[in-house]
């Protein structure tokens, strides 16, 4: 059976504050534990006034305390801006307090304007350079192996179940360096210009199993509106926000709306035709009613 997550970024809808958007959040992750989901990841953003995701691992943990099976984790994570090490230390935390459960994902993006960046780091471009050593850092000290002049170095405390690491993004380096590393790749086609086949494909071929992960495993994270019927799918879907740069026309980013059946047969194919062992889905209703509705009547085709 295809399995199937959700990713949200925590949005401040119908005029809600911040406190009441992590309320929400916690509610959709419950809904998403109820009625199967495979895992629940937040984002990280800075200085949007729409979105209250700007600290994932802080987050991670509330939503912990509210579920008990789910998986959690980052979607993702922007590693450019942090040393290795605190992040290892925050998620071995959060793998301590919720075993079995917890996901890194790590990203590339700055996640805010440029004065954002210069705010949260002097040197974001030579993080963004810098990526690959610094994801590679992140993979041993996860696993235990990394040194210091010559000298083991432990992000503590150890859990008993290391979180999963996963390289997200929207392009084929993104895809290159998870497949070099031999970690899960999770490809954002909801913002991305690029065909999700030819990405995964390239993703799969270039794959060098790790100690972490023997086989390539891909997530492919997609819009999705669902409603009772196609026309009430399509006023939803018309109405959703802008996520990123809006697409060009053509492009392979785009929103999939539909009635449960016939969206789920749409997603189902998608996920064939990408060779995706996962979808995430991403659901951007400016309402939280009808945003939790929407994934209901989807889980309820697509996890059966």
């Amino acid at each position: 059976m295809l399995r199937v997550s959700l990713l949200d970024m925590v949005p401040l809808l119908e005029g809600a504050d911040a406190a009441e958007a992590i309320r929400q959040s916690v509610k959709l992750a419950q809904m998403a534990e109820r009625c199967g989901f495979t895992r629940f990841w937040v984002s990280e953003h800075h200085d949007m006034p729409s979105l209250a995701s700007s600290c994932p691992e802080v987050l991670l943990a509330y939503l912990g305390v509210h579920t008990s099976s789910l998986r959690i984790g980052s979607g993702a994570v922007l590693l450019p801006y942090y040393k290795p090490y605190k992040i290892a230390e925050a998620f071995h935390l959060l793998a301590t307090l919720y075993p079995g459960r917890i996901d890194l994902g790590v990203g590339r993006a700055p996640g805010g304007s440029a004065q954002v960046s210069m705010a949260l780091s002097a040197n974001y471009l030579e993080g963004v350079f810098k990526l690959p050593d610094a994801l590679r850092e992140l993979s041993e000290l996860l696993d235990g192996s990394f040194k210091v002049e010559g000298e083991t170095v432990t992000a503590r405390p150890v859990p008993r179940h290391a979180p999963e690491l996963w390289m997200l993004g929207t392009s084929p380096k993104s895809a290159q360096l998870a497949a070099q590393l031999g970690i899960g790749y999770a490809f954002g086609q909801f913002m991305s210009d690029h065909d999700g086949r030819e990405i995964v494909r390239r993703y799969r071929e270039s794959f060098q199993p790790s100690a972490r992960l023997k086989e390539p495993t891909a997530i492919v994270a997609v819009g999705a509106v669902c409603a009772p019927s196609e026309a009430e799918a399509a006023e939803l879907a018309a109405s959703m926000p802008v996520i990123g740069p809006a697409p060009v026309p053509g492009s392979a980013r785009r929103s999939y709306a539909g009635a449960p059946a016939r969206l789920a047969a749409e997603l189902k194919g998608l996920a064939d035709e990408c060779s995706a062992d996962e979808l995430m889905l991403v659901t951007a209703i400016a309402d939280y009613a009808r945003r939790q509705r929407s994934l209901e009547l989807l889980s309820a085709e697509l996890l059966r």
